[in-house]
């Protein structure tokens, strides 16, 4: 696989509420600017799209089948909770190739320690299809914590996908 010249990044809000228009999604938004800041600032030109739809189980896997063919990374945010319409980890997590545990551990570890409520994020990452893809709760702030941890490491990952070494050298 050759990494492309433009990074596609697909954002995916999961809320009933928004979808219906009773509030606006920020954290949707506030992802797609972070994400789409970090890597034009590291000199990758990136697309980012962004979707809003209810806590649809349906919605979701279609939409991620079609986003993890075309795009490189994937952005959930909403659902990772344990109440009853947190559907997203459920959906994600039979459609990835593999699960990178450590970057959602690090996180649940990070912040947990202060704010015990992290600790009940069941978001996950990993490979779905041809694209990365984590699943980040609905809040801002969460988003922002987790992005924290997140952006540091995308680029490389994203290299590592592609079989391309921190000096640039493709392996395939």
């Amino acid at each position: 696989m050759k990494l492309p010249e433009k990074l596609k990044v697909m954002v995916i809000t999961l809320s009933d509420r928004a979808a219906a228009g009773e509030y606006a999604d920020l954290s949707g938004p506030a992802v797609k600017e972070r994400v789409t800041d970090f890597l034009n600032g590291s000199g990758r030109p990136v697309e980012t799209d962004l979707r809003l739809i209810p806590d649809d189980r349906i919605a979701l896997t279609e939409l991620l089948a079609d986003a993890s063919r075309e795009y490189n990374v994937l952005f959930t945010t909403g659902g990772t909770g344990i109440g009853p319409r947190d559907i997203t980890v459920d959906v994600v997590k039979p459609l990835l190739k593999y699960e990178i545990p450590g970057i959602m551990e690090m996180i649940r570890i990070r912040y947990g320690a202060g704010k015990p409520n992290a600790l009940l994020s069941r978001g996950i990452s990993g490979v779905c299809g041809n694209a990365l893809i984590f699943t980040l709760p609905g809040s801002v702030r969460a988003v922002n914590e987790y992005l924290d941890v997140i952006l540091p490491l995308l680029e490389h990952a994203i290299d590592m996908q592609y079989g391309i070494d921190s000096h640039g050298r493709h392996h395939g």
